[in-house]
């Protein structure tokens, strides 16, 4: 097991500060950690959405439990830092002017929904809520949402918005991204989801609904190869009743004819919180989810169970690097990029 990272403090999970890459760089140098590319077995830790705005109660969707989900994700990091080969950290990206921001709706007095608004399709057809952008996409999509017995167009406060402070990782949590990445010789992925103003995009594989003339709308291919081509799959993030809830379903959806890629995966229940709404149990319904994937062979742990067996450490290996380093996941983001234009209907126009 990798020691401690000195960098790192527990009690600053879910305060704002600025890492110190030397500091990390330096704790890297000397885990005696080999380098991913020599992995028999590759594991990929898929962390989702733990940004600023969802783990820090000053953000502005704030998941309560997660600063705690974080601290045991990051000890999950560093004591199986020898076995996790890639970490993938997938980023909640919004606009001011997307389907569910109050921006976009206004009641029959010309006022914006508060927060938590649920919007229901009777109410849109009896003029209670009105869509001031996209009128008639606006209808059919709350239309499609309850016709596909997702959940109802939930309003939520401006969260992640892109190039603001909430939509960063948490600093804690990302400093331990990046020592695992140099102490590894291995590139994180980041993959930003939530760009299509005309829907909900809670999992990391597809928006709520289709939307095909948008890069972000459909379903998204390379992740799921890669999910598909990994011995392990651990799953951990915020949150626990949405974008975890949407992703899990999405791989269990694609792979449901495959067992052995559903055995394959471990979700850690104790790395993730659900989102407290007034009036639904978001929670329960994350929950009898679970039960369901879990009777499809997905394995629900915590981050204390014993499941990746990591190699013992080789202190041999501090001391200066000779020869050529082989970087596992060095191209994998533009290679991803790449695949997703390839796939876009529009993307010769």
């Amino acid at each position: 097991m990798a020691s401690i990272p000195e960098f790192y403090d527990p009690e600053r999970v879910g305060t704002i500060f600025y890492p110190d890459p030397d500091r990390i760089a330096a704790a890297a140098q000397t885990a005696a950690l080999a380098p991913s590319a020599e992995d028999a077995r590759k594991i990929q830790l898929l962390i989702v959405d733990m940004q600023v705005d969802f783990t820090h109660p000053e953000g502005t969707l704030y998941v309560p439990g997660a600063e705690d989900d974080i601290r045991r994700l990051i000890d999950f990091i560093i004591r199986n830092a020898a076995g996790i080969t890639d970490i993938i950290c997938t980023l909640d990206s919004h606009l001011p002017f997307q389907i569910f921001h109050a921006s976009w709706w206004v009641d029959e007095n010309g006022h914006h929904p508060i927060p938590l608004t649920i919007i229901s399709l009777e109410e849109v057809r009896n003029g209670r809520w009105r869509p001031v952008v996209m009128p008639e996409h606006s209808l059919s999509y709350v239309q499609r949402l309850e016709e596909g017995a997702k959940k109802k167009l939930t309003i939520w406060p401006y969260h992640v918005l892109i190039g603001g402070m909430g939509n960063a990782l948490d600093p804690s949590l990302w400093s331990v991204v990046m020592w695992h990445a140099l102490a590894r010789k291995t590139q994180p992925t980041w993959l930003q989801k939530g760009r299509v103003p005309q829907s909900e995009h809670y999992s990391a594989i597809a928006p709520e609904i289709d939307i095909p003339e948008h890069p972000q709308g459909q379903k998204h291919t390379p992740l799921l190869r890669s999910v598909e081509a990994a011995d392990a799959l651990i799953i951990a993030g915020e949150a626990q009743s949405h974008c975890v809830l949407e992703t899990l379903e999405d791989i269990v959806v694609e792979y449901r004819e495959q067992p052995d890629v559903l055995q394959s995966i471990y979700v850690l229940l104790d790395c993730m919180s659900p989102v407290v709404h007034p009036t639904v149990d978001f929670g329960a319904i994350a929950e009898r989810g679970f039960a369901e994937f879990a009777k499809l062979g997905v394995n629900f742990v915590t981050s204390t169970d014993d499941i990746l067996h990591p190699p013992a450490i080789d202190a041999s290996r501090v001391g200066p690097i000779e020869g050529p380093v082989e970087v596992s996941g060095l191209r994998r983001m533009g290679e991803w990029d790449r695949n997703m234009v390839q796939d876009d209907p529009g993307s010769s126009r």
